[in-house]
């Protein structure tokens, strides 16, 4: 009996020890990640000015985004990352943040404050990410799920995230998100800073050919229902992308419902179809994008895109109109000397019934001085007919990159 209890106890001494050694060797690896880390800063002045029909003062925001982003050393199969953001009002504050209550202003959705981008874990195996934590989300071009990087408050999500390769062709991404962190935070005001949620964003690419590239994807949005706008949907799509020479296409279609508990009922459907060929120094580009209508009750929903990408920079359209919306746009890009340039035109209608909503130009000039430095001007004037009021929007931006 003596010796069973010195054996149990030589074995609890050995179990102790060898739990301490492998606690002190994750430590020292945690400590070494850690210190051969990378800190990043990012820097991004912006001055904004909004004019718009309706609105008797026109806004100027003058803000200054200050980023930093630490990620550490991989540890083994290991790694985590941390990211914080403040934005700073520079200037007399004349606009509707949508969190000062200044009311009297267009709004320009850069509310001051300090928001944690980013906290997160990862794990790479053979052929296998995982992500927990804080984090951000960019699918393809961002039409369905993306980060708003435009605003100085840039959209993330509290998910866990499984990205696989299952061979040189076929790749799989699924996150299930449990919090959208909104660009409106980090505080509420007349919109909630962040989305309850329990939803699923899965996608599953063929690369058939190079540079042919097919995706099938499904996002299943459930939220609170007190988040405000009624956004749980459930969407089921197809998407093409490929290159011929000079010339890059792109297709997508989608079907979308009512999910979860929404008190919405309708059915929906997406198509997108554009092209881009470029012609010696100069690329032109052209589309038609169709966010459709269920007989004027519902339109098809994207609130979760970057859609500042999409239907304009003036941001009319960040929420479907229950007619939905034709969008027939085409554009150029080049440079002028050191100076790139771009230019789009919208055309902008109802799919249901005959409204006209109005036009819309876009202008943008990306200047870099030096590396890590970068200059922008950019103007959008949206000019309506039977949906919203004339709005132009200038922005000038200063961002730097140590």
């Amino acid at each position: 009996m003596r010796v069973r209890h010195i054996a149990v106890a030589v074995l609890s001494v050995m179990s102790l020890v060898s739990q301490t050694a492998m606690a002190a060797s994750a430590l020292e690896e945690l400590r070494r990640g850690t210190a051969e880390g990378e800190v990043k800063l990012n820097l991004r002045y912006r001055l904004e000015q909004v004019d718009q029909n309706g609105i008797d003062d026109e806004a100027t925001a003058s803000t200054l985004r200050g980023r930093v982003t630490f990620t550490s050393a991989e540890m083994g199969s290991w790694q985590y990352g941390v990211e914080a953001d403040y934005v700073a009002l520079i200037g007399p504050e004349d606009y509707n943040s949508t969190e000062n209550g200044r009311t009297t202003y267009p709004v320009v959705a850069d509310p001051e404050g300090f928001d944690l981008n980013q906290a997160y874990i990862k794990y790479t195996g053979d052929g296998f990410t995982t992500t927990a934590g804080r984090q951000r989300i960019l699918i393809g071009d961002q039409r369905f799920v993306g980060g708003v990087g435009w605003r100085q408050n840039e959209q993330t999500f509290d998910a866990l995230r499984a990205e696989i390769k299952a061979s040189e062709a076929i790749k799989i991404d699924y996150s299930y998100v449990w919090n959208v962190n909104r660009i409106f935070g980090p505080n509420d005001g007349a919109q909630p800073s962040d989305w309850r949620s329990n939803s699923h964003f899965l996608t599953a690419s063929l690369e058939a050919a190079e540079k042919q590239t097919f995706e099938a994807f499904t996002y299943l949005l459930d939220f609170d229902n007190d988040n405000g706008v009624p956004n749980s949907t459930a969407t089921y799509g197809l998407s093409y992308r490929g290159e011929f020479g000079p010339a890059k296409l792109n297709a997508t279609y989608a079907t979308q419902s009512d999910y979860a508990d929404s008190p919405l009922d309708y059915d929906a459907d997406f198509l997108a179809a554009g092209a881009a060929i470029k012609a010696g120094p100069v690329t032109l580009n052209a589309g038609y994008e169709l966010l459709g209508s269920d007989d004027g009750n519902a339109a098809f929903r994207t609130p979760l895109a970057t859609l500042h990408k999409f239907q304009g920079w003036a941001d009319k359209f960040l929420v479907t109109p229950a007619d939905g919306i034709e969008d027939i746009y085409f554009g150029l890009a080049g440079s002028l000397g050191p100076v790139k340039v771009a230019a789009t035109y919208h055309d902008l209608s109802a799919d249901e019934g005959s409204t006209d909503y109005g036009d819309e130009i876009n202008l943008v000039a990306n200047y870099s001085p030096v590396k890590g430095v970068n200059l922008q001007l950019k103007y959008a004037d949206y000019s309506a007919d039977d949906f919203a009021t004339d709005t132009s929007k200038l922005w000038f931006s200063v961002i730097v990159n140590l």
